[in-house]
């Protein structure tokens, strides 16, 4: 079953609609002039890996960081 809202509804009771949609997982259909135009229905959950590291922390080493740095790795202020 679904719950049909106009938009002034939809604007003024948003979190309120969204709280039940969270609750129930009810649909709400929102209309204009008695037409539906829009459905507002729980979000599926997106598939996350815990340990799966964040594409923005990698860092990709063109050399091994272990090994010392030339003389020409280093900029000129700390020579």
């Amino acid at each position: 079953m679904s719950l049909t809202v106009n938009i002034y509804e939809a604007k003024t009771r948003l979190s309120a609609i969204l709280s039940k949609i969270e609750e129930t997982g009810e649909t709400v259909v929102i209309c204009r002039n008695g037409k539906p135009v829009a459905e507002l229905r729980r979000a599926k959950p997106l598939p996350c890996d815990p340990f799966d590291v964040d594409p923005a922390l990698r860092v990709t080493f063109h050399r091994d960081p272990s090994l010392p740095l030339d003389a020409e790795d280093w900029p000129e202020a700390f020579l």
